[in-house]
């Protein structure tokens, strides 16, 4: 893989990475675009213990422009966009309207306690997974999937090392009903300057495990899943895909490698190369979920693609002595999750998933694991 580093008219960071070592990458990003203001603070939730980002500066992003003025589709036919090449493979960059941001607004407002408020460094990045506008990560290629998991480790190896980051958060969302605001198939990466409440959650309940049992939560979690086969949806040498037994969500899978490990960096050669083809077998399963093959969208007559969020769960930075204590205990994995739960009927978070936590799932999960296996490209 080749990966080259530049920067765009206001000083962001642009990274190409390529899979052919003689790819040239020398345009110039001839816009005469302002360097932008960050805004981001994070205000401290005394009741919850919980950090929340205050970017009241996003409101103003680019909101679902048509396919002819995309930001993230490549610069062609005199309309300059924010990749400066005619063509790419993957592309990562510092997004234009972060909500955390490397040289963060200095906080100006004093909380009095018991609130408490500092200004929200950190790093936000888009990756854009090919060019192509209408293509979606399921077309791509087992090489591409390749690329696209080399610039997701490159990059938690990268920000990892900032020094503010606790934690590396790569994801996607994908679909409109997930809240998406632009449709070029692209995921994004936060690097957040503290460990996540979600995080925090998991690693409270695997050092438990580990006092009660001595063995490690997650390992248990896959041992039992794959012991029980009846929520394993897709499963390999290397990775296991499968429906967890109390899913939060209708259609709801974990993807855990064998090995366990805490980060995407851990990964071994053959486990990366086994990841590009589950993981679009997967997806492109979840496409089939509630259309027929053959069916196509009315509107745009394009095949139809399930909503989804994928979010790659790994241990945060400094784990082990001196970093978070047990963290060390936490298995890299991802979560693959739509919010839909049937045709034309999403899942809300109403009362009692928003008010309260307490989520009420409408499909049993050994139905969900039974319709994926069904369901193939």
């Amino acid at each position: 893989m080749k990966k080259t580093s530049t920067r765009l008219a206001d000083g962001r960071e642009l990274i190409y990475y390529d899979s052919r070592d003689d790819a040239v990458r020398s345009a110039e990003d001839l816009r005469p675009l302002p360097h932008t203001e960050t805004l981001s603070e994070l205000r401290h939730d005394p009741v919850l213990d919980e950090w929340v980002v205050v970017a009241a500066h996003r409101q103003g992003r680019t909101y679902h422009p048509p396919a002819d003025e995309c930001p993230l589709c490549p610069s062609r036919d005199g309309r300059l966009s924010e990749i400066p090449e005619s063509d790419y493979e993957v592309v990562v960059f510092e997004n234009r309207f972060p909500s955390l941001a490397a040289h963060p607004h200095p906080e100006e407002v004093r909380a009095a306690p018991p609130n408490a408020i500092r200004p929200a460094a950190g790093r936000c990045e888009v990756v854009c997974f090919t060019s192509d506008h209408d293509a979606s990560f399921a077309d791509l290629s087992p090489r591409r999937v390749g690329t696209v998991l080399e610039a997701w480790t490159d990059r938690t190896a990268e920000l990892s090392t900032l020094p503010d980051v606790e934690q590396v958060f790569c994801f996607e969302n994908r679909g409109v009903e997930i809240g998406v605001t632009l449709e070029h198939p692209h995921g994004q990466i936060y690097a957040y300057p503290f460990v996540t409440p979600r995080t925090e959650r998991m690693i409270a309940t695997a050092v438990a495990h580990r006092a009660g049992t001595g063995r490690n939560l997650f390992e248990d979690q896959l041992e039992a899943e794959r012991r029980d086969g009846e929520r394993i949806v897709v499963a390999g040498e290397h990775w296991t895909a499968f429906v967890p037994f109390a899913a939060h969500w209708p259609y709801e899978v974990h993807v855990y490698p064998h090995r366990r490990v805490g980060d995407l960096l851990a990964l071994d050669d053959a486990e990366r190369e086994e990841f590009t083809h589950l993981y679009l077998d997967l997806l492109q399963r979840f496409d089939l979920l509630f259309t027929p093959h053959e069916a196509v969208d009315a509107v745009n007559s394009t095949p139809h693609r399930t909503p989804y969020i994928a979010a790659w769960h790994q241990a945060p930075v400094r784990r082990g002595p001196g970093g978070v204590e047990g963290a060390e205990e936490l298995a890299l994995h991802m979560e693959l999750f739509t919010i839909r739960r049937t045709v034309g009927k999403l899942k809300f978070l109403a009362g009692s998933e928003s008010g309260m936590d307490v989520f009420i799932n409408d499909v049993a999960p050994e139905h969900a694991a039974r319709r994926l296996r069904e369901v193939k490209a």
